[in-house]
């Protein structure tokens, strides 16, 4: 009986423990969805709050510290108008979360709207009880790619 006892809770622990990690990954991917609202938004505030005040951004055409990605988003230089997000995989290691979004990206650059497929990396480090974007890395990609899980 004590068998069937250490069994049962080692398996409910181990349930608990899945169901836990699950919630942080769908914290993680609302946060990640909400940032791109908010890039479409111009919604600078909010986002100023997310990253980190050392994050690098890494796009197409240059990468760039925290303050220029603002000024580029409030500006409208580069307008993040809507982000079709198709697939999402992420993996968390304690206080770090990397998030992979492929996305098919329509964006006002240079006068002109665009729309491009990416892959786009998103890192995370948790601090205190709020998380912060470190990394901001657009990839390009053949629309038939698939991120692996």
């Amino acid at each position: 009986m004590k068998k069937y006892l250490s069994i049962l809770t080692l398996l409910l622990l181990s349930v608990s423990y899945t169901f836990a990690q699950s919630a942080e990954e769908q914290a993680i991917k609302k946060l990640s969805m909400d940032k791109w609202q908010w890039m479409a938004d111009k919604d600078v505030a909010k986002l100023e709050k997310l990253f980190d005040d050392k994050a690098k951004f890494v796009h197409m055409s240059g990468s760039w510290k925290k303050d220029r990605e603002l000024e580029i988003i409030e500006s409208g230089s580069i307008w993040y108008k809507n982000a079709e997000v198709h697939d999402t995989a992420i993996e968390i290691s304690e206080n770090t979360a990397v998030v992979w979004n492929r996305i098919t990206l329509t964006a006002h650059v240079r006068g002109n709207d665009v729309v491009t497929e990416f892959t786009v990396t998103e890192v995370y480090q948790k601090q205190g009880e709020d998380w912060k974007m470190l990394v901001l890395t657009f990839s390009s990609v053949r629309d038939t790619h698939e991120i692996e899980h």
